[in-house]
């Protein structure tokens, strides 16, 4: 069987100062951390968890540590996995919730985004990712990479760029060969 790994690095590091209590939550159980208080650095060497499971009171806390801050995209989905909770409850609730970033509007890229956006010393972040493989398959590799501001997040893969590569180069031949047809007499 093949193991499909997608080692991750976010570069700068992100400072303390600029995350909410929520995004630091999150994001340190999406990723591997180095750092201390100035600044973490992010990482993973199999790729970023699509879903964290927290402890609602854990959850519930930094949440409300950081209204402070302002709203966040990653608040707002909180905001309503707290009050489903909130409203299923019932006599057992259950201990922990589950937070599922793999909804376009509230992954990791988008915690990032908001960071970048209320920072005084981010424009950017950067992920860069290596997709890799236990065995030699054609689709175990390849890579991707992100920029991250204030305004748009972009993402391009090696087969996006190989894609673009094949579409400049059949640009090129069909302009040879429309050029060696005008020529010929």
């Amino acid at each position: 069987m093949a193991d499909y790994h997608s080692p991750t690095v976010v570069e700068p590091n992100i400072p303390v100062a600029d995350m909410t209590p929520l995004e630091r939550l999150i994001l340190d159980l999406v990723f591997d951390t180095e750092g201390d208080d100035a600044g973490i650095y992010y990482h993973s060497w199999c790729g970023p968890a699509d879903i964290v499971t927290l402890p609602v009171g854990e959850l519930r806390a930094a949440f409300t540590a950081s209204h402070q801050q302002g709203e966040s995209t990653i608040g707002r989905h909180v905001a309503g996995l707290l009050a489903r909770y909130d409203a299923e409850a019932g006599d057992d609730p259950p201990d922990d919730i589950d937070v599922d970033l793999t909804d376009i509007d509230v992954g990791w890229d988008r915690m990032f985004q908001d960071i970048v956006h209320r920072s005084t010393t981010l424009d950017e972040i950067v992920v860069t990712t290596a997709f890799t493989c236990t065995k030699m398959r054609p689709d175990g590799f390849g890579g991707s990479v992100m920029l991250i501001t204030a305004d748009a997040i972009r993402s391009r893969s090696t087969t996006d760029i190989l894609e673009e590569f094949a579409n400049e180069a059949a640009k090129a031949r069909d302009a040879r060969e429309m050029s060696s047809a005008t020529d010929a007499p």
